[in-house]
């Protein structure tokens, strides 16, 4: 390996080496944007949709459950029959508005309780398959129409998800206040030396080019408004806890609505692995959702008129047991709620099939049971969303059953 080989990789590498590789353009405004939001750690989807009104929810959850609406504590009303954690309160105005949508008892076929598996199984969307090496949301962006971009992917976080992992271009930033810490590139004296090595019209010397246009974009767009998140974000298997996720939703919002470019972004939060005092309406769990449902509420807010154009997915690797356990938590379920905000959202109503909790109707006796495939959810509602053809459902999720009773969550 030559010097300016060895440069360019170290040069590269702190802002996520695939993802500057790409070929600069211009791209129209007004694009439909996806943002896909991983709750890692398995979140009580029970606890988020409450269904309050099925006659079992009480008697398995004696000190957990949360009260029916108007109670202390009570639920959300919804529709009559599922109710939303009080924590999540900032987002009844786009339920209301036929903005936000729910699937419950969504998750994935495979049976694993094992985190780091069901992540990947979700992430690379091929339940019970490891070894595929690229994940669905970098096989959705080669399906994307126009000029790809270094920015049209934005990952949040430390590392590269596998849900982003591929050929195709992906952007890596440092969540909370370490997204502006300044790198060695940005001092003048050092971007001036490696202008001089790189300032060519080779290959490299243009990759060059376009990663140092692609840094001063992202460094514009983040500096678009002001900076007052400085919160430290504590790491939870790999994803921070959502406390932070306000300002990284903020953050996000700005740079969308200023450069029409980024086409799709990924977050990931931890903290949702609640074997121990898990609570109600107040405790563990209610802490984790309150920032989380602020966040998301920023996000809407501060993408203004983008928000129409923009679609939310909100999901998780599995949920947790029906049954609170012995510590006052729950454990490694099945069936979860996954969550759906957006502009084209068909919204307003909880979708998909309610299996119910009693015994006879859980899976293997414990668990809330999968009525929808998530790959039969996102496929559909990403494809209809972006306006993609309909070819691309088999590439971004190869082998999914693609069942015919799906409802139908986006409008084209």
């Amino acid at each position: 390996m030559n010097r300016r080989h060895f440069l360019a990789g170290s040069l590269l590498l702190p802002f996520g080496q695939a993802g500057w590789m790409a070929r600069a353009a211009e791209a129209p405004a007004g694009q439909r944007r996806l943002v896909v939001i991983f709750l890692r750690g398995a979140v009580d989807g029970l606890s988020v949709v409450v269904p309050y009104g099925d006659d079992d929810y009480y008697g398995v959850r004696r000190s957990i459950a949360l009260p029916p609406p108007g109670r202390d504590g009570g639920v959300l009303a919804l529709d009559g029959h599922f109710g939303l954690h009080p924590a999540l309160a900032p987002l009844l105005p786009f339920w209301q508005a036929g903005s936000l949508g729910f699937v419950q008892a969504c998750g994935s076929p495979d049976p694993t309780r094992s985190h780091f598996d069901a992540q990947l199984y979700m992430e690379n969307g091929t339940p019970g398959r490891g070894a595929t090496s690229d994940g669905w949301l970098n096989r959705l962006l080669a399906e994307l129409p126009g000029p790809h971009v270094p920015t049209q992917a934005l990952s949040f976080g430390a590392q590269m998800p596998r849900i982003l992992a591929g050929p195709q271009a992906v952007a890596n930033i440092p969540s909370g206040a370490a997204a502006e810490k300044p790198l060695a590139i940005d001092r003048p004296g050092v971007n001036d030396a490696f202008a001089r090595l790189y300032g060519g019209d080779d290959k490299l010397s243009r990759t060059f080019q376009q990663s140092t246009q692609s840094r001063q974009q992202m460094q514009a767009d983040m500096a678009g408004g002001m900076m007052d998140d400085k919160e430290q974000i504590a790491a939870n298997n790999g994803a921070p806890l959502p406390d932070g996720f306000p300002g990284d939703a903020a953050r996000l919002a700005r740079m969308m609505r200023q450069d029409p470019q980024i086409r799709v972004a990924f977050l990931a939060l931890g903290g949702w692995d609640t074997h121990v005092n898990q609570g109600n309406a107040q405790g563990q769990l209610a802490g984790r959702l309150k920032p989380l449902g602020e966040g998301l509420s920023k996000l809407v807010t501060g993408l203004g008129p983008a928000f129409q154009d923009t679609l939310i997915i909100v999901m998780s690797e599995f949920g947790r047991t029906v049954h609170e356990n012995g510590n006052g938590g729950t454990d490694h379920g099945h069936g979860t709620v996954l969550w759906l905000l957006g502009g084209t959202v068909v919204g307003g109503k909880v979708h998909g099939a309610w299996p119910g909790l009693a015994a006879n109707r859980l899976y293997q006796q414990r668990d809330l049971a999968v009525t929808s495939d998530f790959r039969d959810v996102i496929g559909p509602a990403a494809i209809r969303h972006l306006r993609l053809p309909g070819g691309a459902a088999a590439t971004l999720f190869p082998n999914a059953p693609n069942g015919g009773g799906a409802p139908v969550l986006v409008r084209a």
